[in-house]
């Protein structure tokens, strides 16, 4: 192919065409200004692009698409593909020219986006196995660990095991929870996380891209962990994890590139650390985490994380600060108005209804229901963020159920939590367990108190083995309601006691 033909279609070119495409070619990507568009195989094979994904840097494999001839003479304009990245022409500069992005979500949502093939990249795909290459799956120099890092999808990495069996060790709760503390952080070290294992008093000199990584694969290792093992068992390793990291952030030397990149590591890091705070029902630990969050995403010039520690302080606030609830998640709204896909927009939406019957503001709760639900049928998005992959119908039907309960009217409660239980999601079980739980206190305010009986006698072996605290203390207290004299019916008994032994096991 020469100079003149078309880079598409190989076509040749009038004389005095100056676009470096043929007509038809033009005509069929009239519409690139809103979306990428369609790529053969052969596109990554260009060397610049195979560069730049051999040197596992996603800004500069996104400068190599954006000059690849296959667009034509004329490179794609920075604000082009800004556009399709839901990000501003600033923004990707930085990108392009900055250090390797680190954020797990981000990485995933613009490759699946610009099309990369999985087989080409350094990280797995939502819902696709991870596969690499025999050069990848010896590592490299610059990233001695990669292999290490890397888990097969299905199978639990080291740390959720070890976590798991951990449980099992006996004494009292302060050396149980030492004792697993210890025990998951032996675990990290087997997927790729030694530097944690070192004396917190021994902080490196310098820090650079190898650690960063590290940092941010660990998120997802405390993620699939906490989804095997609970927040119980998790949460004294994140905030030790986040003490050592915020340690060495302050204290070693990095250069700038490094310092941009780990403003993301830690932001995500801090945000892990406060979910498993908050389902460890250890509730004040979790809000200055998710303000450093919201600081440093701000540092990073990072919005995804930022909506994302917003929308988990919006939930945090509900309860406590209703108020303050409903301004996070607006401004979660506000923040992503350019780019939040039909689940992100469900979840804020969610936020705001559920707060608003906690202020007992029916007309509130109905305006954002009828919104949420309006957006859960767009449907899932090729964009979607990992953090709302929990949004579906049985959530908003539990959310329903809770706002219900928060409003009075435990009947209506009751039918969206039977609508979970009658519809599950398999994917999703600690929140089927949540609002099944959830079910027993809705028949016991209607005066079911038999019903709710046997309901938490059935998901009580099940809680029992969740390790999460939230979900414990909302059981506990549908045992302190079944245990009072008035309700003692031969179904009360049998849960109170079989509460009892479970918990004194």
């Amino acid at each position: 192919m020469t100079h003149a033909n078309c880079p598409r279609c190989g076509g040749r070119l009038a004389r005095d065409n100056d676009s470096g495409r043929c007509t038809p070619c033009q005509a069929a990507e009239r519409d690139r200004l809103s979306a990428p568009p369609p790529v053969p195989a052969s596109f990554w094979e260009h060397e610049p692009v195979r560069q730049a994904l051999a040197e596992r840097h996603l800004g500069r494999v996104i400068r190599a698409y954006r000059c690849h001839p296959y667009h034509g003479r004329v490179a794609l304009p920075q604000s082009v593909v800004a556009g399709w990245l839901g990000i501003t022409q600033a923004q990707l500069s930085r990108v392009e020219n900055g250090p390797p992005l680190v954020h797990l979500d981000r990485l995933a949502h613009w490759a699946q986006l610009l099309g990369i093939p999985a087989s080409r990249l350094w990280f797995g795909l939502p819902g696709q196995p991870y596969r690499v290459d025999d050069r990848a799956a010896e590592g490299t120099a610059d990233d001695p660990y990669a292999h290490d890092a890397i888990t097969e999808q299905g199978k639990l990495p080291a740390m959720a095991v070890t976590v798991e069996r951990a449980s099992t060790g006996g004494g009292g709760t302060t050396d149980r929870r030492r004792f697993n503390a210890m025990a998951a952080l032996a675990g990290i070290a087997a997927v790729g996380h030694p530097y944690l294992m070192t004396d917190p008093a021994e902080v490196p000199r310098n820090i650079g891209m190898e650690q960063v990584r590290l940092a941010s694969s660990l998120v997802q290792d405390f993620r699939r962990a906490d989804a095997a093992a609970g927040a119980d068992q998790l949460c004294d390793v994140a905030v030790q994890a986040h003490a050592r990291l915020s340690t060495w952030a302050a204290k070693a030397n990095y250069s700038r590139e490094v310092g941009d990149a780990l403003q993301s590591a830690l932001a995500d890091l801090s945000i892990q650390a406060a979910w498993l705070a908050t389902d460890a029902e250890r509730r004040p630990e979790a809000r200055p985490y998710l303000n450093e969050a919201i600081t440093r995403a701000r540092i990073a010039d990072d919005p995804r994380m930022e909506v994302q520690a917003l929308t988990q302080l919006s939930m945090l606030l509900r309860e406590s600060q209703p108020g303050e609830s409903l301004h996070c998640a607006e401004a979660a709204l506000r923040v992503s108005a350019r780019w939040a896909t039909p689940r992100l927009s469900t979840l804020l939406h969610l936020r705001r209804a559920h707060t608003y019957a906690v202020l007992t503001d029916a007309g509130g709760f109905s305006r954002e229901m009828t919104k949420a639900r309006r957006e859960l049928e767009r449907g899932p998005h090729e964009d979607d963020l990992g953090f709302v992959d929990f949004v579906n119908e049985q959530e908003v039907n539990g959310i329903q159920g809770l706002s219900y309960l928060a409003l009075d009217r435990p009947d209506r409660a009751a039918q969206s939590f039977r609508a979970i239980i009658a519809n599950p999601s398999p994917g999703h079980r600690r929140n089927q367990v949540y609002y099944t739980v959830h079910l027993s206190e809705a028949e016991y305010q209607q005066g079911n108190v038999n019903e709710a009986a046997r309901i938490a006698l059935d998901v009580l072996p099940t809680v029992s083995q969740m390790n999460s605290g939230r979900i414990s203390r909302h059981l506990g207290q549908v045992r302190s309601n079944l245990a009072a004299p008035r309700q003692a019916t031969t179904a009360t008994r049998q849960f109170v006691t079989a509460y009892d032994r479970a918990v004194s096991a």
